[in-house]
């Protein structure tokens, strides 16, 4: 885990995307998704892990109905202080459009094993191909997990809502502003 495509990528020149360095955050575990008008309209969802923001494409955006699997095409890592960026992405850039933080919060591991420490766990899961969590953000709340699709490519996971007090039918993302700056796309881009 680095963050070599990450730069690699960009044009810190030109983009005010954070350079970012590997640093975790203070406390609990963070994750963001972020609402971002590119070529085609997607949410990242991004977890800390081991100092970095794991990173998934969502190009539907996630829900919280159980029965609506979302695919999740992992990308490449972003640093923590990512976690803040909102802005336009000038066009020529990797990724050139706008980016609105659409939720943030912490979270945690389902089954917390002793044995082992939660960065471990989170590896372990990784590699396996299966992340069970359990989100406490402004939008999303409750049990989700990321299971990586054996049939697609090694990048094709799911993001699941599993059935708790949490889960609901209704669409989340209608709930389209900002929880940073309380701005919609729209705004933002202006």
């Amino acid at each position: 885990m680095d963050l070599s495509k990450y730069k690699q990528k960009r044009d810190f020149d030109s983009t005010t995307e954070p350079k970012g360095e590997i640093e975790k955050s203070k406390d609990e575990l963070i994750f963001v998704v972020q609402k971002h008008a590119a070529t085609h309209l997607h949410y990242d969802f991004r977890l800390e892990m081991d100092g970095l923001l794991k990173s998934w494409a969502i190009p539907k955006g996630p829900s919280m109905n159980p029965e609506e699997k979302r695919l999740a095409i992992m990308v490449e890592d972003h640093p923590i202080d990512y976690k803040d960026f909102e802005g336009t992405i000038p066009e020529g850039n990797y990724g050139a459009g706008t980016v609105i933080v659409w939720d943030t919060g912490t979270y945690t591991l389902v089954d917390k094993q002793h044995t082992e420490t939660v960065e471990n766990q989170l590896k372990s899961g990784l590699q396996g191909g299966h992340l069970s969590f359990i989100l406490n953000g402004e939008k999303l709340k409750g049990e989700f997990a990321l299971v990586r699709l054996k049939v697609l490519k090694k990048n094709a996971w799911l993001l699941i809502k599993k059935d708790d007090q949490y889960a609901s039918e209704t669409d989340v993302l209608k709930k389209n502003k900002s929880v940073l700056s309380n701005l919609t796309l729209e705004e933002m881009e202006k």
